[in-house]
């Protein structure tokens, strides 16, 4: 029987190949006088939305690229935002725009994702990105979907002509995960909220990509044997009940626990799923670290496709 640990998908080693090889692109750009810069937008005081830009920025730090974050009051007006997103559009030194998602409810945020300049929209969500996959002629991809499919080539993971479900729908992560596979030969179902008997789709899946947002919703009645398991959800669990039925006799997650408060699960139910995954992602450690790493290649991408 194969170790449980070589089951797992490494998406922290993915993102760090992925992230030496936007290193050395870099690089090769600031030889040519390109300095790649990334401006991110913050708007409100939501925790982990400041983590995740402070992330970014030592990220892009580190990797030799500018940034800037516009950090804006929770009241900040639509047609205030508005008009710094047109200032960065215009801006010839910044060549990616990232909006951290969620905005505040009195933003209209469709309005705001199609303001941004297709070209600098490093998120991959304006209209005309979204087409362009849809063409298959993508040019800057939603990154975790974008993240996964490096992570099943390099994994050396076979697509064509195998069945693929997506659980989940979203515009985020869903819908151009499916497009993705779809245009790597694979056959393609998309299951969400409302779909009858999702076990049933499910158990066909030779590769199977949870992102419906719904903490250990995909149990092992869900899973065929030796199915490819990607887990993009990612929920902290503070209820020490739930963390030892999630992780029994784990005890370096209950070791966790105990120091921080609160641990995270998947959309999978990791512990249940393992013996019947032939591979299978964890949380973390999984899509989590490619979701970054590819923001971080979207804007060299943007940095070189804008000077074209």
């Amino acid at each position: 029987m194969m170790d449980s640990k070589a089951k797992k998908l490494d998406g922290s080693r993915i993102a760090a190949e992925i992230r030496e090889e936007v290193g050395t692109a870099v690089v090769a750009l600031g030889e040519r006088g390109i300095a790649p810069r990334l401006d991110a937008i913050l708007v409100g005081e939501d925790p982990a939305s400041m983590v995740y830009v402070g992330s970014k920025a030592k990220t892009l730090a580190a990797l030799g690229m500018m940034s800037e974050t516009h950090h804006l009051p929770e009241n900040t007006r639509q047609a205030e935002l508005e008009a710094l997103v047109d200032d960065l559009n215009a801006n010839p030194e910044v060549d990616g725009i990232l909006i951290q998602l969620p905005l505040p409810d009195t933003i209209d945020t469709a309005s705001i994702l199609r303001r941004v300049d297709p070209a600098k929209d490093v998120d991959g969500f304006h209209p005309e990105n979204v087409g362009l996959l849809q063409q298959g002629r993508p040019r800057l991809v939603p990154c975790t979907p974008a993240g996964i499919m490096e992570m099943l080539r390099r994994e050396e993971i076979e697509i064509t002509g195998r069945r693929a479900v997506v659980v989940g729908r979203s515009d985020i992560v869903g819908k151009p995960m499916a497009m993705l596979l779809l245009h790597a030969h694979a056959t393609v179902t998309i299951c969400h909220s409302r779909t009858r008997d999702l076990a049933a789709l499910t158990r066909r899946a030779e590769i199977l990509v949870a992102a419906v947002g719904v903490q250990s919703l995909i149990g092992p009645e869900h899973v065929a044997d030796g199915a490819v398991v990607v887990d993009v959800g990612m929920h902290r669990v503070t209820d020490r009940e739930t963390v030892e039925r999630l992780y029994p006799g784990n005890e370096k997650k209950i070791a966790a626990f105990e120091r921080r408060g609160a641990v995270f699960a998947g959309d999978v139910d990791f512990t249940r799923v393992l013996p019947k995954a032939g591979r299978i992602t964890p949380v973390p450690g999984g899509v989590g670290p490619l979701t970054i790493a590819m923001l971080m290649a979207n804007t060299v991408t943007a940095a070189k496709t804008r000077r074209e």
